[in-house]
């Protein structure tokens, strides 16, 4: 990790089930895919040397089980906050969080849902590989993974733009 530079890791839940439909929003567990695909993304992370010190999850089951799959195959011991908040949130509301995390956290990550997810990676990404720009401007799709980072060692200076995109990669890119 470079001196002066911050990592931001925004993963998409994985792939949700919509088997049953007495289920609320917040309760729908993860398909059959989703749960192929959230350890093969986590597998992915530790084989790039993606190492969060701070994950931020949503509360929502498929966040939650999303996390559940990824977690074991990431290097460290990265501490886990369930915030209520980052259910369903904005991308407004997702950067004014990522704005209050604690300055010894240089590698954060969040799991969460869209469009929220996606208006944020876009929102923050200025620089990158122009295919990977395109594809994200395009989608965000379920266990897809944007990594950021910023020249900056305070998340509170984090401005939209400023990020550059270091990878944007999804299970059907890993296949």
């Amino acid at each position: 990790m470079l001196v002066g530079m911050l990592t931001l890791c925004l993963l998409r839940h994985a792939k949700s089930s919509w088997d049953d439909a007495s289920l609320e929003d917040f309760d729908r567990p993860l398909a059959p895919r989703g749960e192929e695909a959230a350890p093969r993304m986590g597998a992915y992370m530790a084989a790039e040397g993606i190492a969060p010190q701070l994950i931020l999850c949503s509360p929502a089951t498929r966040a939650r089980q999303t996390l559940t799959l990824v977690l074991p195959k990431l290097a460290g011991q990265p501490s886990v906050e369930f915030e209520d908040g980052l259910y369903l949130a904005s991308s407004s509301s997702l950067f004014a969080r990522i704005r209050k995390v604690r300055a010894n956290i240089a590698c954060l990550m969040l799991v969460g849902h869209d469009p929220g997810m996606h208006g944020l990676a876009v929102e923050l990404s200025g620089q990158g590989r122009p295919e990977d720009l395109q594809r994200l401007a395009n989608k965000f799709p379920t266990a897809g993974l944007a990594v950021l980072s910023f020249k900056t060692s305070q998340w509170a200076q984090v401005k939209a733009k400023a990020g550059r995109l270091v990878t944007f990669t999804s299970p059907r890119r890993l296949s």
